[in-house]
């Protein structure tokens, strides 16, 4: 029976959705199923909406994925806890569900490592956030930095306080990016800087990155960033956004259809993926 699959959000431009969900249909066998991208503005929404749930299941993204939860039967408990959906299965109930969490935490077991030690994080926007709440929620110590300027550093008190309200003895303290001193196990970069076009920009020195074992960033184009190629200098393991990308995706399928996908498969779509990204994303 053929299904029908969709990314809603606005605007969408250069997306990389189609290509990983195509993919993913491909490695379950499934090959009649259809993924496709729908722009929806937001003065549309409320309009558009219920023909959503016609579809198999969808993705979220911005500015959608708060507004979606209206219309929602039913929320799995991450996106209860961040109040985001970029996941919905359709059905006798429409649920949704925050796979974010889910490719960001397997972004950082593929590395080798977990959130329990010293975390250093740069940014704190909606997907720093997320990253905060599951260190504390994993019982790391926590550094997070953000830029010297007002607006970022109320976002970043706003998050702390966010963070002691859920958790009152959490180990957390806010510096700014000129400012990170100390050693850690571990760094995580949410900002955009190094972002093609900007590939050469890092959000800190490299004097910050030395001696860090792991670092994890979430931009995935280029492929590896300066930050990350800093880090492998370096001897560290890094990766960058590509996992959380394909991995987020990798478990709106085990929601949808059951599937599991074996870990090296998905490290090799991976790598594929970033492979398209070099060679032909958006060219």
């Amino acid at each position: 029976m053929k299904r029908n699959f969709a990314l809603i959000g606005y605007p969408l431009g250069h997306t990389m959705s189609p290509v990983i969900h195509k993919r993913l249909f491909e490695l379950s066998e499934d090959f009649s199923s259809r993924y496709s991208v729908v722009e929806i503005k937001p003065e549309h929404f409320r309009t558009k909406a219920p023909e959503l749930f016609e579809l198999s299941g969808f993705n979220v993204t911005i500015p959608h994925k708060l507004n979606i939860i209206k219309y929602l039967d039913q929320l799995d408990l991450s996106a209860k806890r961040y109040g985001a959906v970029n996941v919905v299965k359709c059905g006798e109930q429409n649920i949704g569900y925050n796979t974010d969490v889910d490719g960001f935490l397997r972004s950082i077991e593929s590395l080798g490592t977990d959130l329990s030690g010293r975390v250093l994080l740069l940014g704190c926007g909606g997907a720093g956030r997320m990253m905060a709440i599951e260190t504390i929620r994993r019982g790391g110590e926590l550094t997070i930095a953000v830029r010297n300027r007002p607006e970022s550093i109320e976002k970043g008190q706003n998050v702390l306080a966010n963070i002691h309200m859920l958790a009152e003895d959490a180990k957390v303290s806010l510096t700014t990016l000129e400012s990170v001193s100390g050693q850690y196990d571990i760094l995580l970069n949410s900002t955009p800087c190094g972002m093609y076009p900007h590939s050469e920009e890092m959000p800190v020195s490299k004097q910050v990155v030395e001696g860090i074992p792991y670092l994890f960033d979430a931009v995935y184009n280029p492929r590896a960033t300066e930050l990350v190629q800093t880090a492998r200098a370096n001897g560290a393991a890094a990766t960058g956004g590509m996992a959380m990308l394909v991995w987020q995706a990798a478990v709106a399928h085990e929601i949808w259809d059951g599937v599991t996908y074996d870990p090296e498969i998905i490290h090799n779509l991976v790598n594929e993926m970033e492979d398209y990204v070099e060679h032909d994303f958006g060219k």
